[in-house]
């Protein structure tokens, strides 16, 4: 068989293994949009064959509107105007219902007769997803604007205050009118009431904390509205206010509501003495009760109705005196019907709830029918007792909305979030926190004692207690917590190490639970060893550098000086040139010599052979008294409960921050006296470098970053230690490393 033959065979094979596998659906097509091959995956998306689909042409997927949009550009495609294109469409399933699905569709011009590719990825949950969440916005702002409740957000830094419409419309003022300044709302409350919201704003700013009040606002008619608003005031980094944020009610229904009651109550005390008759008192009673009451005869005529019924039900008073119960709401349902009839026989009905449609839209009641009696104790018809629940029901949507937008937040967040109560019992978690955790379900987690789930141990892999958990330490202090020193272990028993915040979830003031976030922080993690890694080989390329070249300045360069110095010496002793000759030759050979002594203290400075010889305490110690002779200043060198020994890395990088702490000093310092002092703990060894010197600015050296600081600090991260510096103009230096004890560090004590 002919090798090209043999090579194609097994490439047809794989492509029709991979035609065949694909879980997006595949379809080959003429030019004319006639299925030629289909794959499983298209049939199965659709539910038909593959010879059914075979039999179908293109445009006999989608609905007509869909299926133009395709055939426009699959005519573009034919034409030759492109060669690809990319569309959703819906497409009709076997059994009529409809799917989403993303088309992809590419000409192959390889072959003699060109031959269409088409890619569809079905993208239902997508759509149906995107839909949602563009009905739940569009519920959020319907509740808004249906409860009658105005949002505002004050930028304090810039002095723009933003107004929704619905806040606009309950100062009055036309849609987008409002000017957007603090003084602005201010000129629109009440003079009366005016000095008083400046205050709770002024209180606001300074406390941080919820702020609520009531006020009145006059509209350009005249009118007078009042006003109920709470607000909160959010601080930046400074802890300066930035921006405010609240929301307005209109309640002046309610305020006139309490007035009505007032003068009800002034009414009947003013009016008992002089009106005797129980049926006059009645009628004032129900025409002035703020609540919906209506009275009405065994024929369903009305007999009295008081105020708040007729603003509830858009009536007015002589509209409804009379007349039938069922003329004036012909469209009055059969359940409430039967519950008249009921009434009529003697019982009494309530519901907590019931809706009806008005002529504004839906509205919720809480309503009690009960029977009244003639003086014969015969039912002279019903009473019915309503209470408007409809904005409280407004105000519950409303918040379910808020939840349910939560909800989608915590959905489509990256980041790790469960709550917990005060047993540590799962209280809710995110998708992103099944995942990082490797659990499938959210049942798996839910109610379960977390701290178990995640194994919660410390870095160092040992197990952590409750009551020593740091991540869930915000339920037992009610304090925030931030940190990076735990790891998590996840369902299939492997562990990673976290970053958390943990805060603390309130009752009023009481904590009942915790909310902490995560995130996975292997890959940082691995970075940080990696960049860790390379410090510590440019540090070990540094250090053989050093001694490379305190070698050669010792061993060459050095006794090079010292050679000349000799010959200089014998040329200044011989008797055979002139005096001023032998003079100025003195001078060179003393000159020669102070070099030759120079480059030995430097060749000891780059490599010190006492470090290896006579320990870190040795070789401080002699150091300190060598730089003090060449500095000419004084070192008091103090030292004591140091171990008996000391890892060779540890001592080296001590050795190299004192000497870059005292040619720091020494240079900058201004002062010739310097204290430094070398001590162990049980678990630590201290170095401190001491001046009295001019100090510098803190912040100032931090941006800077000198080479020196940064060659400290390096050495010290790469053995897990720490550096800190503590200076003031013209209060001195204080330069503190520590570095903890190896575990093979001999514990015993020596003194220094």
């Amino acid at each position: 068989m002919d090798q090209a033959v043999r090579t194609r065979a097994p490439d047809i094979e794989l492509f029709r293994d991979v035609f065949n596998a694909s879980p997006i659906g595949i379809a080959v097509e003429n030019l004319d949009g006639q299925p030629l091959f289909v794959n499983p995956a298209f049939c199965s998306m659709l539910g038909f064959s593959e010879e059914e689909l075979r039999k179908k042409h293109c445009v006999d997927f989608s609905p007509p509107e869909d299926a133009q949009k395709d055939w426009a550009l699959f005519q573009q495609l034919k034409a030759g105007s492109v060669d690809h294109y990319q569309l959703e469409k819906r497409y009709f399933r076997k059994d009529g219902s409809l799917v989403w699905g993303h088309l992809s569709i590419s000409l192959l011009n390889s072959r003699p007769s060109p031959l269409v590719v088409a890619m569809v990825e079905e993208i239902t949950d997508k759509k149906t997803a995107e839909e949602a969440v563009r009905a739940s916005e569009e519920r959020l702002r319907l509740a808004q604007q249906i409860a009658h409740v105005g949002s505002f957000e004050w930028n304090i830094h810039t002095g723009v205050n933003t107004w929704t419409p619905e806040l606009e419309a309950m100062y009055g003022l036309q849609p987008g009118t409002f000017t957007g300044t603090q003084t602005a709302f201010e000129n629109l409350v009440h003079p009366d009431d005016r000095a008083g919201v400046i205050k709770l704003v002024d209180a606001a700013m300074k406390s941080g904390q919820p702020t609520q009040g009531e006020w009145r606002v006059v509209w350009a008619d005249g009118s007078v509205h009042w006003i109920a608003g709470r607000w909160q005031v959010f601080m930046d980094a400074s802890g300066e206010p930035s921006k405010m944020i609240g929301v307005n009610i209109d309640v002046t229904e309610r305020k006139l509501a309490d007035e009505a009651r007032l003068e009800v109550n002034r009414t009947l005390e003013a009016q008992a003495a002089l009106l005797q008759s129980r049926e006059e008192l009645l009628t004032i009673f129900v025409k002035n009760v703020p609540a919906a009451v209506a009275m009405l005869d065994r024929d369903m005529r009305y007999l009295q109705v008081s105020n708040r019924w007729c603003t509830d039900y858009l009536r007015g008073r002589t509209q409804v005196l009379g007349r039938s119960h069922y003329e004036i709401f012909p469209d009055m349902p059969e359940r409430w019907k039967e519950v008249h009839r009921r009434g009529l026989q003697g019982e009494t009905l309530r519901a907590d709830e019931d809706c009806w449609d008005g002529q504004d839209g839906p509205h919720w009641a809480r309503w009690e029918v009960r029977p009244w009696k003639t003086p014969d104790g015969t039912v002279g018809g019903i009473l019915i007792l309503a209470e408007d629940i409809t904005r409280r029901k407004q105000m519950q949507e409303a918040l379910r909305e808020g939840e349910d937008k939560l909800q989608l937040l915590l959905d489509s967040t990256a980041e790790a979030i469960y709550g917990i109560d005060l047993e540590h019992r799962c209280t809710f978690c995110n998708p992103a926190c099944l995942r990082t955790l490797g659990y499938e379900h959210v049942d798996e987690v839910i109610g379960k004692n977390i701290h178990n789930l995640i194994h919660h141990t410390r870095a160092d892999a040992t197990v952590l207690p409750v009551e020593e958990c740091r991540v869930h330490r915000a339920t037992r202090t009610g304090e925030g917590v931030h940190g990076e020193d735990e790891v998590f272990w996840r369902a299939n028993g492997t562990s990673f190490p976290i970053e958390y915040w943990s805060y603390p979830q309130r009752r009023g003031n009481e904590v009942v639970g915790a909310v902490v976030a995560f995130i996975d922080t292997t890959e940082r993690k691995l970075a940080e060893a990696a960049l860790a890694n390379v410090s510590r080989k440019l540090i070990e390329a540094q250090e053989q550098e050093r001694t490379r070249i305190g070698r050669e300045l010792h061993d060459d360069i050095g006794q090079r000086l010292a050679l000349l110095a000799i010959q200089l010496q014998e040329l200044h002793e011989s008797s055979l040139i002139p005096p001023d000759v032998r003079s100025r030759t003195g001078e060179l050979q003393k000159q020669t010599s102070e070099i030759a002594t120079d480059i030995q203290s430097l060749s000891h400075e780059l490599h010190s052979a006492k470090l290896q010889y006579l320990g870190i305490v040795g070789a401080m110690r002699g150091f300190c008294r060598e730089f003090g002779e060449q500095q000419k200043v004084e070192i008091n060198f103090q030292t004591h409960d140091m171990p008996s020994s000391v890892l060779p890395d540890t001592a080296l990088c001590f050795f190299r921050v004192l000497q870059e702490a005292l040619h720091n000093s020494a240079k900058h310092s201004g002062v010739r006296y310097f204290e430094v002092r070398l001590w162990g703990t049980s678990d630590e060894i201290h170095l401190t470098v001491v001046d009295s010197g001019v100090g510098f600015d803190r912040k100032a050296a931090k941006e800077s970053r000198g080479l020196g600081l940064i060659s400290m600090e390096e050495r010290l991260k790469l053995l897990k230690g720490t550096l800190s510096i503590e200076a003031h103009p013209k209060r001195g230096t204080t330069i503190h490393a520590r570095v903890p004890l190896g575990s093979d560090s001999d514990s015993m004590r020596a003194a220094g």
